[in-house]
């Protein structure tokens, strides 16, 4: 129930965001409580992007997020930010989760959805 909880959550945040033009969104229990996928790409009133997908699997009563890649870029198709956990910057505190900047790599806790919402928000409406 958990999961379907979550997976509930994420696609309730995607609706309630009327000003999101929902490009692609699959939100699926793919193993009856055991396993679910989330794979999306929003697009915002600048043009502005945001590419997504997570895997999350229960183990005993934790949800476990797997994989995740949070991608968000400008129109032209350049990086503003991405969050992901591969694990290819095993220097980082906290590896394999990690943040792209343009100001480069750094370490970073696996954010859900509504904080990556949140902090687009803060960059696309800076004086709210």
């Amino acid at each position: 129930m958990r999961l379907r909880s979550h997976l509930e959550r994420v696609r309730d945040t995607i609706d309630s965001r009327r000003e999101l033009v929902v490009e692609r969104l699959r939100v699926e229990e793919l193993s009856t409580g055991r396993l679910g996928a989330i794979e999306g790409r929003l697009c915002f009133h600048d043009g502005s992007l945001l590419d997504f997908d997570e895997t999350i699997v229960t183990r005993g009563v934790v949800l476990v997020k797997t994989h995740y890649t949070y991608h968000y870029q400008h129109a032209d198709g350049s990086l503003i930010f991405r969050y992901d956990n591969a694990p290819h910057h095993p220097e980082l505190a906290g590896f394999p989760c990690h943040k792209h900047t343009l100001a480069g790599v750094k370490p970073a806790e696996a954010p859900d959805l509504s904080k990556v919402l949140r902090e687009i928000d803060d960059l696309l409406y800076p004086d709210k």
